[in-house]
């Protein structure tokens, strides 16, 4: 229909609803199409009047029989000279023609004014951005404290990191079965830091509002889900474009070929690039942490049996994270539903590194790897990402595979068993001391 339309407009043209259907030029008789010049005429008969002023032609012309055509839809083009008399004596005003200086200034003063209006909106925009609401300066403050007390080196990781020598690499290597090699004396590197990661990312969950309140089942499931997410992106931030590493677990500093060697394959050129992404946002530690707090809240992992209340904790954050976007960066273009996008860039990483596990766990010996590495990944399935990012999308199928006994195949209690900590990281409910945390404005 809207086709259909388009095709009628662009074949009949416009026609004001102020004229009658059909209404006549008042010069030549052919069907009129509005106002021009003061005067009800065609298309034809305006074009003619303006070129006729702007180039000062009418002194030129000439009539063959003293001035006595009759104009009509069929003569008019037969003598110019009775049909600019004709225009004149209809009423059709010389001094509404614009001049070539005119006219541009009429198109410079059109397009200032469309740009002043579009200057308008979007500061009506920016003003009806709600900024953070007292509690949600609250929770902001927690989830940055939480993200602070376990992001290990803080600000001075720059300081502190130690770079992988570069001569890693001499040692014996293996294959896996997608090709790839791992160098097993960088992997062994890796090893010796990522229990600590995956310590502090625990840590870093048993410290965030609403999490607490969440059955321990739901809990587990959350923290594997994100875990690998949440240590790239703790990885991702601290990417150092001067040296091309990024620096792990805040203190060892890695190329993207060392990493890729040393057992993460193609995901290690996935959280370099989002590492070179990530370094135009600037993001600061709040919005890292908030960032960490959504990945952590993902509703869609399979087994969980609370899904709807997990989407509202994640919908909570959400909305301070994009409150405190609206007051930190709000003259950015953008920026919040950029950044977003970053968020299901971390779930295809923990996707990808869960099917890069498979092959990992084949292929090199167990006892490189830590225990705790292994309870965390080894059960997990490689799944699609996604993330709900507002309250009016459906939920009703995450509800319905999350209900009943865990289909990752989960063995809660061995694991609290085999690591006492993560016992004590789930039921101690102390809460972190005060620390530098963002305060509203």
């Amino acid at each position: 229909l809207c086709v259909l339309a388009v095709f009628i407009l662009c074949v009949v043209g416009y026609i004001p609803s102020y004229l009658e259907k059909d209404e006549p030029c008042v010069v030549c008789g052919d069907k009129a199409t509005g106002y021009h010049y003061r005067c009800i005429t065609c298309e034809g008969c305006k074009g003619f009047f303006r070129r006729t002023i702007q180039k000062n032609l009418h002194p030129s012309y000439s009539c063959k029989y003293d001035g006595c055509c009759i104009i009509d839809k069929i003569t008019r083009n037969q003598c110019q000279l009775c049909r600019f008399k004709k225009c004149i004596a209809v009423g059709m005003a010389m001094d509404l023609v614009l001049d070539e200086a005119k006219r541009m200034a009429k198109r410079r003063l059109i397009e200032e004014n469309r740009e002043k209006r579009k200057k308008e909106e979007m500061v009506k925009t920016l003003h009806n951005r709600p900024e953070p609401t007292g509690s949600e300066w609250e929770l902001i403050r927690m989830v940055t404290e939480a993200h602070r007390h376990t992001n290990a080196q803080g600000s001075h990781w720059k300081q502190k990191r130690k770079f992988l020598p570069e001569d890693i690499g001499q040692s014996p290597v293996a294959a896996t079965s997608d090709g790839d090699k791992v160098d097993l004396e960088a992997f062994s590197e890796f090893t010796k830091i990522i229990t600590p990661a995956i310590t502090r990312v625990v840590d870093f969950a048993k410290k965030l509002p609403m999490f607490s309140e969440l059955p321990c089942e739901d809990q587990i499931i959350l923290l594997k889900g994100c875990c690998m997410e949440i240590m790239s992106l703790r990885a991702a931030v601290r990417y150092d474009p001067e040296s091309e590493t990024l620096t792990l677990s805040g203190e060892m500093a890695v190329k993207r070929e060392q990493l890729k060697n040393g057992g993460l394959g193609v995901v290690s050129d996935a959280i370099f690039d989002l590492g070179k992404s990530l370094a135009q946002f600037n993001l600061d530690d709040t919005e890292v942490a908030l960032l960490q707090a959504v990945l952590l809240m993902s509703s869609d992992r399979s087994g969980l049996t609370c899904v709807e209340k997990i989407e509202k904790c994640q919908e909570t954050y959400l909305l301070a994270f994009e409150h405190y976007i609206n007051y930190r960066k709000h003259n950015i273009p953008h920026f919040w539903p950029k950044l977003l996008m970053k968020v299901t860039d971390l779930r295809m990483i923990g996707a990808c590194h869960a099917s890069r596990f498979l092959h990992m766990k084949v292929e090199c010996p167990t006892e490189l790897f830590p225990p705790l590495f292994l309870e965390v990944f080894e059960d997990q399935e490689p799944s699609s990402p996604c993330i709900k990012l507002t309250s009016s999308s459906s939920s009703s199928d995450r509800r319905g595979r999350g209900r009943g006994p865990s289909q990752e195949g989960v063995n809660f209690w061995g694991f609290f068993s085999a690591f006492p900590f993560f016992f004590f990281f789930f039921f101690d409910l102390q809460n972190a001391q005060s620390s530098l945390s963002p305060h509203p404005p």
